[in-house]
């Protein structure tokens, strides 16, 4: 039977770090995805990647992760190019990914999915931080069901869990709202305010659910047809244009 992690340390698990993405283009074959993509992402800030369906925001993500290579352009993290990088290195940089989606393993228990996220932890570290259970309590009673049987807000909770065991030091979320009921909606929301706040993590977050993304942006993008036509931080937000940017 499964009992709450004893509490390791008051120490914060998260790192300092930044992403800096320049000018970077994308091919699928002859198609072009991106055009001179460029976007920061700082520890203690939430950057939002916008646009319509269809105008590379989870190419961008994708490319950040190092799932679709880049034809031009750079990016870097800490300082390092890692361009190049195999995905499984960068995540032991300390890059973590959320996808579209969620993906997480079915037939696996919660517990097992968890532990899915141990081969990117740092080494001596390799058990779930009890934050994980304080920002998803949910996680904590069904540590034994299997993760296709939760609903789809707890299966993005797990997701999200899953990614955090890793101690990212850059979170990236694919649309993490998507077909959520509102409820959970609202945990997400806490839970990335939460690990903003604590100023050691950047969270780099494509969403198309505008007000979700305003709640928490501190600087945005937008995109159309693979390039950025908006960007600034949160002050410099003037909704009325953004929406007409994202509204289908």
């Amino acid at each position: 039977m499964w009992s709450a992690p004893t509490r390791r340390s008051s120490k914060s698990i998260w790192g300092a770090d930044m992403l800096n993405v320049e000018a970077i283009d994308l091919f699928y074959g002859a198609a072009q995805a991106l055009r001179g993509v460029s976007v920061t992402a700082a520890a203690g800030r939430v950057t939002c990647v916008l646009g319509r369906n269809g105008v590379g925001k989870s190419s961008l993500l994708r490319a950040v992760v190092g799932h679709q290579s880049i034809r031009a352009g750079k990016i870097q993290w800490g300082g390092e190019d890692i361009s190049r990088l195999a995905p499984h290195l960068r995540a032991r940089k300390g890059i973590a990914y959320v996808p579209q989606g969620r993906e997480i393993f079915p037939l696996l228990t919660v517990r097992e999915n968890l532990q899915t996220g141990f081969a990117a932890a740092p080494s001596g570290e390799r058990y779930t931080p009890d934050e994980v259970f304080d920002l998803f309590p949910v996680l904590a009673s069904m540590m034994g069901r299997r993760g296709g049987d939760l609903s789809g807000g707890q299966q993005q909770q797990l997701a999200i869990g899953r990614a955090l065991v890793a101690r990212p030091k850059l979170l990236v979320l694919d649309e993490p709202t998507e077909g959520i009921q509102p409820s959970i909606i609202k945990d997400i929301g806490r839970a990335i305010q939460y690990l903003r706040n604590k100023g050691g993590m950047a969270i780099l977050l494509v969403e198309q659910y505008f007000d979700f993304a305003r709640e928490l942006a501190d600087d945005f993008i937008v995109l159309e047809r693979g390039q950025v036509v908006m960007s600034g931080d949160r002050a410099s937000m003037v909704e009325k244009d953004v929406r007409q940017r994202i509204s289908v």
